[in-house]
């Protein structure tokens, strides 16, 4: 699996390098060094070369590569648009999708609301992160750039004796201008698994 991981990442590379627009470091936002863009993503340092991504410390041919690069072949002059939030079952052609985003974007977070909660500085402070809409209801909200034109809003509702704890996850309104629709599945997902890797 990790080799055609690594394929699809040397492909989207290949196609990014292959016609590089003049103005991609101003659209993703980030800086250009020679062949090297540099930005944040997934809350670290994120390298594009022309054989490479590195994220971090380490290079990624896994799923963050595959967004990454696929995030840097979507980049464009449109701004993130944040209101009105989105739900992804909003963006056209989601439906295949929304079953396992639900599970694991949404659902993998609520045994641990209440952790989270306790975290929420630290998850703002590393993922780019600022206070949700006053409009955005629950127990507790934030909102986190795990790309830097696209936004998520987490919105928390704590248990109590009616109800279980559960969570929903909302997207920047504009968020499929940037990405594909399956890979706005997966941005879910892995930004979720970044926030339970804070919590530890």
């Amino acid at each position: 699996m990790t080799d055609n991981y690594a394929k699809i990442v040397q492909d989207n590379l290949k196609r990014l390098y292959g016609d590089l627009p003049n103005d991609l470091a101003q659209n993703l936002p980030g800086e250009q060094d020679g062949e090297q863009f540099i930005f944040d993503a997934f809350g670290e340092k994120c390298v594009i070369e022309p054989e490479r991504i590195i994220l971090g410390e380490e290079e990624h041919s896994s799923v963050f590569g595959i967004l990454i690069s696929l995030y840097a072949l979507n980049a464009c002059s449109e701004i993130c648009v944040l209101t009105p939030l989105k739900s992804f079952k909003e963006f056209p052609d989601s439906m295949p999708y929304v079953g396992a985003f639900t599970t694991h974007t949404e659902q993998l977070l609520v045994p641990h609301v209440a952790k989270i909660e306790e975290t929420v500085q630290t998850i703002k402070k590393k993922l780019k992160g600022e206070k949700a809409p006053s409009e955005s209801g629950g127990d507790f909200s934030f909102i986190v750039y795990p790309l830097p034109k696209i936004a998520l809003c987490y919105i928390f509702y704590e248990a109590d004796d009616d109800f279980p704890a559960s969570v929903i996850c909302l997207f920047s309104n504009n968020a499929n201008q940037f990405l594909p629709v399956d890979g706005l599945a997966d941005v879910g997902e892995y930004t979720s698994r970044k926030i339970l890797n804070l919590i530890d």
